[in-house]
């Protein structure tokens, strides 16, 4: 299941997040870098920084609020102005965001290009994840986004693994300016004694101790699978020993051990 999840995500990146067809509902916001075209006005072209306080200072028409406006807003605002000031009949200006910094989004944890990244339109956890390069062989199915509103933060845990195993990807959330995206560490087990392969492996979910013995090789020539062990952490933080059969399944941190035959 974990290679079908980084599958969605591989091919969302390359087919989903050319340039974005919903630019325009991104807002400008302070820091963005600007550049205003008015066609058939060569002189009229400047490229500048949406101040703190939301706004720019175009030539002719001095001191223009674009902050909170989309790109198609500000370009009619501008070129209302323009027109009402008696200095063009009917302009036609396009703006072009060069460099987006109000509308950015953080990609941490296990992707393979943690960073800050801009957001060009809609996009849902998928997109971000792809911009950051994908989830590394570390990742698990559970990513965490953690979101600031009103200076209150919430932290919203997404279950990848059951999004792509209904599959519907429209229920992939969206993401919002200045999100945090975290894609968490998978999930482990481990597994010693009497083993091919001991040591520590990535826990798919539905994994049971039959499995876990597959996974580390099989048994040798000396274990047996009547000597089975499983050692778990209680809610204290203490191993402990649980009874187990083969058909049961491992949770996180398990310890599984094999015990040599005695025959």
């Amino acid at each position: 299941m974990m290679k079908k999840i980084l599958l969605l995500l591989a091919g969302l990146m390359i087919a989903g997040f050319g340039p974005s067809a919903f630019a325009d509902d991104i807002p400008l916001g302070p820091g963005d870098v600007i550049r205003v075209n008015v066609y058939g006005s060569q002189d009229l072209t400047l490229e500048t920084r949406v101040s703190e306080a939301g706004s720019i200072s175009y030539p002719l028409i001095g001191e223009v609020q674009v902050g909170g406006m989309s790109t198609s807003q500000a370009e009619r605002k501008i070129a209302d102005l323009l027109k009402k000031g008696g200095y063009l009949v009917n302009p036609q200006v396009n703006i072009l965001v060069t460099t987006p910094q109000s509308q950015m989004v953080s990609v941490l944890g296990q992707v393979y290009k943690p960073g800050r990244y801009p957001l060009d339109g809609k996009r849902n956890i998928a997109d971000a994840i792809a911009l950051a390069g994908g989830v590394n062989p570390d990742g698990g199915d559970t990513i965490t986004i953690v979101r600031t509103v009103n200076g209150q933060i919430s932290r919203t845990l997404v279950d990848i693994y059951a999004i792509t195993h209904n599959g519907d990807t429209s229920e992939l959330p969206t993401i919002s300016p200045n999100d945090v995206i975290y894609v968490e560490r998978s999930l482990r087990f481990y597994i010693y004694g009497e083993v091919q392969r001991p040591g520590m492996y990535k826990l798919e979910r539905g994994t049971t101790v039959l499995q876990a013995l597959s996974v580390g090789g099989g048994l040798t020539p000396r274990g047996t699978e009547r000597g089975l062990l499983v050692k778990r952490r209680d809610a204290e933080g203490a191993l402990q020993e649980v009874p187990v059969k083969k058909e049961d399944m491992l949770q996180a941190d398990d310890i599984v051990y094999v015990k040599e035959s005695w025959f």
